[in-house]
């Protein structure tokens, strides 16, 4: 096929990304198609950025499918703007699911006031007009477990911390059971395999340094989501993901109070995969250095109210 039509002769979007062997993974091909991920900030250092999704043995089925469209299409640019996005989530190995799924015609909860606190960071947006991503608040934010290792205790602590960030969001969140799924700084958004035609449940994992490097040395625990996008729309978090420390937080938990230490740690990196970043205030839950807290303080909860009036976003 010509390159014509805004597609290259390979069946690809113009404009993409080659690595320097002249292959074309996947997350230059979904770059191309406007869907992102972003950084995720990580506890007990700086900001460490979520790899983009790659899934080679669906590229080519992608980019036949969209070299299809595009070959029947008489008017390119209107195609490739308005028509293939909406074609794309029914393609073979689409990398994005249907939109809509879930999406309520108004937000599911309301945050609450704001303390009025400045004690807290938001995650920057990768839209400079966009002052922060949050989660979509017209539908629930799902979320499973892996429970291997998982210390005693562990399902109450991460119901009780689930709990404050959605009281301190209102965001609704909902459990949807144990996973075998593994944390990855690589982890795919969309898994229909394993979670079905829809954006992949935060992922709450208990893990290891040998599994998780980025868990080495003083870090217990990792968080971040990704961001999807759409033209038009605001980006929006999706597919977050948390891994828990086992052998730390056993260690933890045999403090005095350790058990609220534990569930910190937990809400810590939670309010990161909903769109909160470090600050270096030593009295507010979100500074990394592991300040002595065990509950959300006046700035995380101000930043966490703002995160929980994000734009819904149905078109995703």
């Amino acid at each position: 096929m010509p390159a014509d039509h805004g597609v290259t002769a390979e069946g690809l979007p113009p404009g993409v990304r080659r690595s320097a062997s002249g292959r074309i993974p996947q997350w230059a091909i979904d770059e191309a198609l406007g869907i992102q991920q972003g950084p995720a900030p990580w506890r007990s250092g700086p900001p460490l950025p979520v790899r983009p999704t790659r899934g080679h043995g669906r590229k080519w089925a992608i980019g036949a499918g969209i070299a299809l469209l595009l070959g029947l299409s008489s008017v390119p640019m209107l195609f490739e703007r308005f028509v293939l996005p909406a074609v794309l989530p029914y393609l073979p190995g689409a990398p994005v699911p249907p939109p809509g799924f879930e999406a309520a015609d108004a937000p599911l909860g309301q945050p609450p006031a704001s303390t009025g606190s400045k004690a807290y960071a938001l995650q920057e947006s990768p839209d400079p007009g966009q002052p922060f991503a949050a989660y979509d608040p017209c539908r629930p934010v799902h979320y499973v477990v892996r429970p291997d290792d998982a210390p005693p205790g562990a399902d109450q602590m991460i119901q009780e911390a689930v709990a404050r960030v959605s009281a301190a969001t209102g965001l609704r969140f909902v459990y949807d059971g144990p996973t075998s799924e593994a944390p990855s700084e690589e982890r795919e958004m969309y898994q229909p395999d394993l979670y079905g035609k829809r954006w992949a449940p935060v992922l709450i994992a208990w893990s290891n340094p040998a599994e998780s490097p980025d868990l080495a040395g003083d870090v217990d625990g990792l968080g971040g989501s990704g961001y999807a996008y759409v033209e038009g729309q605001p980006y929006v978090l999706v597919a977050g993901q948390v891994a828990l420390d086992a052998p730390d937080f056993a260690d933890i938990l045999q403090w005095p109070d350790g058990r609220r230490y534990a569930r910190a740690v937990i809400m810590h990196e939670l309010a990161h995969v909903v769109g909160l970043d470090h600050v270096n205030d030593p009295t507010q839950l979100m500074n990394p250095e592991g300040a002595d807290l065990t509950e959300f303080a006046s700035g995380d909860l101000a930043g966490l109210a703002i995160l929980g009036g994000g734009e819904c976003v149905p078109e995703l």
